[in-house]
């Protein structure tokens, strides 16, 4: 089903749109008149910010959609640091929202993946305050995601 969407962007804003990179001069607004997968510039997570576990799973899901050159092999690093992150997690409302994230990427919703991910941050930051030592941060901690 395609939908009509409108974004406005300020003057120097960055928009990732199907793989291209856009920046704007001026105040724009952008209609997407059918189906386009995109990311704003501020929600793009630079490599050195994937610290947690759910961070750098962002950032290998947001490579599917910034670089679809590298899409396959940024989708096999997320389905490695899933299934890590299901083996080891036993907090249910990250489970269920690790498997709402994996469905969403499955049907090719990129974008409605990485804005479940970041609602998920709240939760993992919860899980790492209380996870104590550095010891059991760095048992929680994944390897880096592709592209770092």
């Amino acid at each position: 089903m395609t939908s009509t969407l409108k974004i406005s962007l300020k003057a120097n804003d960055k928009i990732y749109i199907n793989g291209a990179v856009v920046r704007v001069d001026r105040k724009v607004s952008l209609e997407f008149l059918n189906d386009v997968q995109f990311l704003l510039q501020h929600h793009v997570l630079q490599a050195e910010d994937a610290t947690t576990p759910l961070r750098q799973l962002y950032f290998a899901v947001q490579l599917m959609l910034i670089d679809p050159e590298t899409a396959d092999r940024s989708r096999e690093e997320y389905r490695k640091m899933l299934a890590r992150l299901l083996a080891i997690l036993s907090d249910e409302r990250l489970l269920a929202g690790l498997k709402h994230v994996d469905a969403l990427v499955s049907e090719d919703q990129v974008y409605e993946a990485l804005k479940v991910i970041r609602s998920l941050y709240p939760l993992e930051a919860e899980l790492l305050q209380n996870a104590g030592t550095q010891e059991e941060i760095a048992e929680i901690a994944l390897p880096r995601a592709v592209g770092q």
